[in-house]
This record gives structure tokens, C-alpha cells and sequence, in this order.
């Protein structure tokens, strides 16, 4: 089984080194490394060249956002199986996309999730929020409930089947994606109970007032685009996040 790891990035080489260490460490023999870059300035591509993982389309040209550049990528990867991994994120241990791949060796099931941690950004290993996901029910997308998107790995068929992500979302295309999936796609998901990936805080959802503000807009024209609930969907997504602060924990 093919794992194609989509990457878009835009001026990240700061955490460039972390993220492909994690990624050259999977012990699953058939990895793509697929970075669609933005039109970096500052030495990313320089280094992508020289320390990329040794099975990587690379390419750079301008996109209109996030979901964008992932969609490119998308549309280069030839992996059966297509996962995200931002530049600030990295797998939690070398055999996360080996899970994958035995979890998906079963026929009925169209994509895998697991947990996630979000570790603070000037210290990667103090965990901030600690996300323990749980098996999908579809009466939880009521309650807001979604899986953590930096753990989900999807059979390109789901993409061919339901579409890629939808641009006019600048920042909860991810979310508008995974209802979609999960309802008129009719995806058929497992759960990994591992955390499989570590997430550096302060991504561009909750970077500034303004952004949360956004964030929620966004949040609730998917939620009454996808008929799964409404104010009180919105408000019950939100409160979820706070018991999966666990404080200065340790990785």
C-alpha cells in the first residue's frame, strides 16, 4: 500500500528538520512525500532539495490558500492513500503509517483517524492539549464532534468520490471537507487509539480575535451546510476542546 503524505507549505523552514525526521523515520516501506510549496522566500526550498525525503514531488507555484496548495498536492499524489503533515507538525513515532496501512488493509473501511497532541510551540515537548479522539459515531457530529484532521488518512477514492476541499473556506475547509465526507460521502472510518501526530500551537485558526471570529463563521456555514445541527452544534464544538487541556504534561 502506497502512502502519499501531502505537504503545502509556504516559508517554513524553521520547522522543516523536525517534520521530515518524522517522516524519513516511518518504518512502512511505500512512502510519497508530496510538498506543493507556495513560493517560499526563505531558504525552504534550498533545504527541501537537499534534505527531502527521498521519494518527494516537489513543486512550488502560486496558490489562493491553504486548501489550495493541498489540493494541488492531491492531485499529484499516486499513493492509495492520501494524508496531510503541515511543516510545524511531525508523527508522533516511526510506525504511525504503518497503522495506517494495517488498519486499512481492511477492505471496508475508507479511511483511518487517530489522536492528537498540540505541544507548545517554543517547546515541543510540553503538551498543551491533548485530543484523545474516540471511535466515530455519526450522532456525535451533533455535538460538533469531528476527527482531528492532521491524523486523518483517506483512500484517494474518498477525494474522486466526494471532491477535494472547498476554497471559498479560508480557514475551516478542513471542517466543511470532513462533514462532507462523513455525510453525502458516507465515509466509513477506523480509529487508531494512538496519538499520531504532535502539533505545534498557534496555528493560523486561532492566531488573532479576528481569526476565531472567522474560524466560527466558517464553522457554522458547514454545520447548516451540511444539515448536522446549528447554534447549539457550534456551541458544543467549541466547549470540547477544553477537558483536552492537560496542563505542562511531557511528551
Amino acid at each position: 500500500m502506497k502512502i502519499s503524505v501531502v505537504t503545502a507549505v509556504m516559508n517554513g523552514r524553521a520547522t522543516l528538520p523536525a517534520m521530515l525526521e518524522s517522516l524519513k523515520a516511518q518504518r512502512h516501506p511505500s512512502v510519497e512525500h508530496v510538498v506543493q510549496d507556495g513560493g517560499s522566500s526563505d531558504g525552504t526550498l534550498a533545504y527541501l532539495a537537499a534534505h527531502g525525503h527521498p521519494d518527494m514531488l516537489l513543486q512550488s507555484s502560486p496558490d489562493s490558500g491553504i486548501y489550495d496548495a493541498i489540493n494541488q498536492g492531491i492531485r499529484r499524489a499516486s499513493g492509495n492513500v492520501v494524508g496531510l503533515l503541515h511543516a510545524d507538525d511531525v508523527l508522533a513515532g516511526p510506525h504511525v503509517l504503518t497503522w495506517v496501512a494495517d488498519a486499512l488493509a481492511d477492505p471496508d473501511i475508507d479511511g483511518v483517524y487517530g489522536d492528537l497532541q498540540y505541544v507548545a510551540r517554543d517547546d515541543p515537548t510540553r503538551i498543551i492539549r491533548q485530543w484523545k479522539a474516540g471511535p466515530y459515531l455519526a450522532a456525535h457530529l451533533k455535538r460538533g464532534w469531528m476527527p482531528p484532521h492532521p491524523t486523518l488518512y483517506l483512500r484517494r477514492e474518498v477525494f474522486m468520490r466526494s471532491g477535494l476541499y472547498d476554497t471559498s473556506y479560508r480557514i475551516a475547509g478542513d471542517y466543511e471537507a470532513m462533514l462532507r465526507f462523513l455525510t453525502t460521502g458516507h465515509l466509513r472510518l477506523g480509529y487508531i487509539p494512538q496519538v499520531m501526530v504532535r502539533m505545534k500551537m498557534g496555528g493560523v485558526s486561532n492566531r488573532s480575535f479576528a481569526h476565531l471570529i472567522r474560524k466560527s463563521r466558517e464553522d457554522y456555514r458547514a454545520i447548516r451546510q451540511h444539515r448536522v445541527g446549528g447554534v447549539g452544534t457550534l456551541v458544543a464544538k467549541n466547549l470540547s476542546k477544553l477537558p483536552q487541556f492537560v496542563g505542562r504534561a511531557q511528551v
